[in-house]
């Protein structure tokens, strides 16, 4: 069994590898998958959650991750959500591999969007804005160039404008042209995708400013409670998501339901239906598309057993 530390699988995984296996892994239907939240019998704040997922014919995964907010406060510090994902061989139920939980999720998160920037962004898109200057942040940029190599300009916003220097900063040094602002407005209205990676729970993003053509990318509002978009973005938009197995965990798409601006119906398509070409993407230059990026245990199995073809 090989085990891969968080430098291992992403040097395993380049941006255009992953994307494409995610691709051809969503030809395929969508594994049985399931989630198990377990909170800290000692009645603290901490929780753990099991994600098991199972490919018809083909291998499991599990993610396991342990989220304990009280970990920010350790001398030293230690992140707050740290796991791991294991791949087992779907025939004999032997290990193959274990990963670093936390970069095994922001490969898999950041590929997700990536893929969706690929399928239903405009081929000419050239301004790409990251509202969030968080942990994934930098791989969400690097993806979405991956993905729509016509990208030239990025810009980070974030509430503590430092973050979102720090974030830029990072990405120069990597010889990507990205620049911090703090005018969130103007950078909306001039955005080609908007890629938003926050835990917000009010709409950040507002829907008037959004110019014709714009790909908007949705992914940090897991919750009921949290929001990045308001209701008039997703009116306006086409919306898509992941998979529809999920989509209704989220703020974004159930408080714009809550309210009468969307109805379940409105979901367009979701990954498997557009890569598998039974639904189509953006069928206009100036149509605005919106996408839903929901996570589930099936991504984490189809980036393990992408990260599985590296071992020869």
């Amino acid at each position: 069994m090989r085990v891969f530390d968080a430098a291992a699988v992403h040097a395993a995984l380049p941006w255009p590898f992953l994307i494409e296996a995610l691709r051809k892994a969503h030809l395929g239907s969508m594994p049985a998958s399931d989630v198990v939240v377990q909170s800290d019998p000692a009645g603290g704040e901490a929780q753990f959650i099991t994600l098991p997922g199972w490919a018809p014919g083909g291998p499991i995964a599990v993610k396991m991750v342990g989220v304990f907010p009280q970990n920010a406060a350790l001398r030293p510090p230690q992140p707050a959500v740290q796991g791991l994902v294991a791949l087992f061989d779907g025939a004999t139920g032997a290990p193959l591999l274990a990963a670093d939980g936390a970069a095994m999720t922001a490969r898999k998160t950041a590929a997700d969007s990536a893929l969706g920037s690929s399928i239903l962004a405009r081929h000419d898109v050239a301004d790409l804005l990251i509202v969030g200057a968080g942990a994934l942040a930098p791989h969400f940029a690097e993806a979405h160039l991956a993905a729509r190599p016509s990208l030239r300009r990025i810009t980070i916003w974030n509430r503590t404008a430092a973050r979102a220097e720090a974030v830029a900063a990072q990405l120069r040094e990597n010889g990507i042209d990205a620049a911090a602002s703090e005018d969130l407005e103007g950078c909306l209205a001039r955005a080609d995708v908007v890629s938003c990676v926050t835990m917000s729970d009010k709409a950040l993003v507002k829907g008037a400013l959004l110019r014709p053509g714009t790909h908007l990318d949705l992914v940090g509002a897991y919750l009921p409670t949290l929001r990045e978009a308001d209701d008039t973005a997703l009116a306006r938009g086409t919306i898509f998501v992941d998979s529809r197995n999920n989509m209704k965990s989220g703020g974004d798409l159930s408080q714009a339901v809550a309210s009468g601006a969307i109805t379940w119906e409105t979901v367009k398509a979701d990954l498997f239906e557009l890569v598998q070409g039974k639904m189509q993407g953006r069928t206009r230059a100036d149509q605005i598309t919106v996408f839903k990026n929901n996570g589930g245990a099936h991504l984490d199995l189809f980036t393990a057993s992408a990260l599985s073809q590296t071992l020869g």
